[in-house]
């Protein structure tokens, strides 16, 4: 089979792909290297050792995507490619609509045109906005409070009208929680530009002395130090999850939805404590006033996911760590320090 995975020079798209390859189905990457950089498909092949097909295009830009499809006969399209950062998507929204759901309705546009009907999406935990109850299940009330966790249920309110429209369409909506951690060869990892929103590489740029504290946003939140619970999830784990859920819709077609997680939830200052251990480290920090849209306690029943996929997440918080650390300790400068070796 033949997958297109759009993003897939990102964190979570190039830990994909390369499960993909591993588990022998042919990849084509679309990435328009907003959040990622050349040099990572370099070094799926590396770690893979097969060849990836690539196109540098901005899944808006129609006229571009489209051959991709003339080029290739794609079976099935696992979809990462989006603007993903909860504080800036509160600052931007008119960028976040635009992209993640202009983009999806492009990409969904061809595969009507090209006849491919089967669908991964990469969803988000943020459309439980705050849950009433944790663990949280998948039929639990779906509410986002910002604008990233809107733009990702709108595209699941597409998707499902879509397959109720048409029945031959398949479609995996995964539903993941808090990705941390890095490939265990430590050639890939993450690494946003700029200045990181998510807290791992935050933690991970302190730790090399790029930054010289993380701020930790409110202690105020009715946990057991105040400060906001999370349900870290390995990469390598949500790979493996969306091999699986692929499977799935070749095996049994519809439309599924899945939490993944590992369903234990860590406060930002256990997290920060477990990577201090891991790297030896001591991480700085400030406690800021609590950031918008964030919510106090958000972790995973992932019971469905482990009964019909046969999925379950390995990776405990301690190895998480680990992994994140080797990548940015053999990769201080992140891939950066590689894009003149790259383009020359």
């Amino acid at each position: 089979m033949k997958i297109l995975v759009t993003g897939g020079a990102g964190y979570i798209g190039s830990h994909t792909t390369i499960e993909l390859l591993d588990a022998n189905y042919e990849v084509i990457i679309v990435d328009n290297f907003s959040n990622s950089r050349p040099i990572v498909i370099d070094r799926i092949k590396e770690i893979s050792g097969k060849e990836v097909k690539f196109y540098e295009i901005d899944l808006t830009d129609k006229e571009s995507l489209e051959l991709v499809f003339k080029e290739n006969k794609i079976d099935a399209v696992i979809h990462f490619a989006a603007l993903k950062a909860v504080g800036e998507s509160v600052k931007k929204p008119l960028e976040y609509y635009n992209n993640n759901i202009v983009s999806t309705l492009v990409l969904f546009d061809l595969m009507k045109k090209y006849n491919v009907r089967k669908f991964v999406f990469s969803s988000s935990a943020t459309v439980y906005g705050n849950p009433e109850k944790c663990p949280i299940l998948e039929d639990s009330a779906l509410s986002a409070t910002n604008p990233y966790g809107r733009t990702k249920l709108m595209i699941e309110d597409v998707l499902r009208d879509i397959c109720f429209a048409d029945k031959t369409i398949d479609v995996a909506i995964l539903r993941y929680f808090n990705p941390i951690g890095a490939h265990k060869s430590g050639l890939i990892g993450e690494e946003p530009n700029g200045i990181p929103n998510n807290i791992m590489p935050y933690i991970t740029k302190v730790a090399v002395g790029q930054l010289p504290y993380i701020n930790v946003f409110g202690d105020d939140y009715d946990t057991l130090d105040g400060t906001g619970i999370r349900d870290y999830i390995h990469v390598l784990d949500l790979a493996e999850g969306h091999v699986k859920a692929l499977e799935k819709l070749n095996e049994h077609p519809g439309l599924v939805t899945y939490n993944l997680g590992t369903g234990n939830g860590y406060s930002v200052l256990q997290l920060i404590n477990a990577f201090s251990n891991a790297s030896k480290r001591k991480i700085p920090y400030i406690i800021s006033d609590r950031r918008p849209g964030d919510v106090a306690k958000c972790y995973a029943d992932s019971s469905k996911a482990e009964k019909e996929l046969g999925w379950k997440a390995k990776y405990g918080i301690d190895e998480m760590c680990q992994d994140s650390w080797r990548w940015q300790s053999q990769n201080p400068n992140g891939y950066s320090e590689y894009i003149c070796e790259y383009n020359g």
